[in-house]
């Protein structure tokens, strides 16, 4: 567990205990112009972020969450509490950290720390929290344990089904017409991703008279190739041998640090293996991979966090879920970057036009992890 802060401010956990006082009386927030974000800030303000354990240099979805906390925080002026988790035991400890330290917004990243998020916020009901890929509803009932979490949530099936179509193209052109996917852990976020790619797979054979093959996941049944966490280690490289060893050209690994282990497993089978990225453009994330990343299925987690921040920096928190789609730009393709000669003729205008499809409704994207 490591608590990171870029600046020292005197008296900011005062200051946060203060105002979270007067919210408990019912008070009017109290506001002070600062920094650049163009409006007011509530006195004693203290944004607090809260990692996964793939930390904050996982080039995925820590990462997009720490850019986005820290652009807001330097537009506003203020010193963010960000505590980067090692493991799940890091987790409750974390947000109690956050808890004692003043935080009076604290995101939490993943679906992982929905217990200790809900906890918290249970006990803590002047605090504002937000969740990165989940709606913290750990009761199942529907909705969100507690009135004062925001889910950050993303309907990433729908880029996934442009990134599966992209990569049945590439396989069918080159003649394998095999590809594959794994993930780190099955959870809501990590599977919708799978899902959406074999549908798009599907969609491309069904425009095309194809045969593309999908190993590592069925939708249908819901089963699949995981390595049981988050961790770059040998059982995701094992995991993604196994894809591997099917014949495929393309894989997908869903998971944050495991594209490493894939890119590994890639490099050691000498092939012409192409992987997709997820959560980033890992093609600019991590340039040591560029060469074998085809093309990212990117959600904005950094613009989401930076929102969210931004709206509860001004007074503004708003506990309602937000929903990121290809609509409203929250998950996207990435570009092909260096790809792009190499695409099969006419590949971009068939994306763009089942994006447009998806936008107007006349193609659902239908997975059972949806938002």
């Amino acid at each position: 567990m490591t608590i990171s802060r870029t600046k020292k401010l005197a008296g900011v956990a005062a200051a946060a205990g203060i105002a979270l006082a007067l919210a408990g009386c019912g008070s009017a927030p109290e506001t002070s112009p600062t920094g650049d974000a163009g409006g007011d800030v509530v006195e004693g303000f203290l944004p607090c972020l809260i990692s996964d354990a793939g930390g904050w240099n996982d080039k995925s979805f820590n990462q997009s969450a720490k850019e986005g906390m820290d652009r807001a925080a330097e537009e506003l002026g203020v010193d963010p509490l960000e505590l980067e988790s090692t493991s799940e035991n890091d987790y409750a400890p974390n947000m109690e950290t956050a808890v004692a330290e003043g935080c009076t917004l604290i995101v939490s990243v993943g679906f992982n720390l929905a217990a200790a998020t809900v906890e918290s916020a249970q006990a803590n009901p002047d605090v504002n929290y937000a969740i990165i890929d989940d709606y913290a509803d750990t009761d199942f009932d529907g909705t969100t344990d507690a009135e004062n979490i925001k889910p950050l949530v993303f309907n990433t099936a729908e880029a996934a089904y442009l990134g599966g179509y992209a990569a049945a193209a590439w396989s069918s052109q080159s003649g394998v017409n095999k590809v594959g996917t794994f993930g780190g852990m099955q959870i809501p976020s990590v599977a919708v991703f799978m899902d959406g790619y074999q549908l798009g797979v599907q969609k491309y054979n069904e425009d095309k008279g194809g045969n593309v093959q999908v190993f590592g996941w069925d939708t249908e049944a819901q089963t699949g190739s995981f390595t049981g966490g988050f961790e770059a280690n040998d059982t995701a490289k094992q995991t993604a041998q196994g894809v591997l060893d099917q014949g495929v050209d393309v894989i997908l690994p869903v998971g944050g640090p495991i594209y490493q282990s894939a890119a590994a497993a890639i490099a050691d089978g000498g092939s012409d293996v192409v992987m997709l990225g997820v959560d980033s453009d890992l093609a600019v994330a991590d340039t040591d991979v560029a060469d074998i990343t085809l093309v990212s299925i990117m959600k904005a987690i950094d613009v989401a966090v930076y929102d969210a921040t931004i709206a509860a920096a001004g007074g503004e928190f708003d506990a309602e879920p937000y929903i990121g789609t290809l609509e409203n730009e929250g998950v996207k393709l990435s570009s092909f970057h260096d790809f792009e000669s190499q695409l099969p003729e006419g590949l971009q205008d068939e994306l763009t036009a089942l994006q447009e499809q998806i936008v107007a409704g006349d193609i659902t994207v239908e997975s059972p992890n949806s938002p």
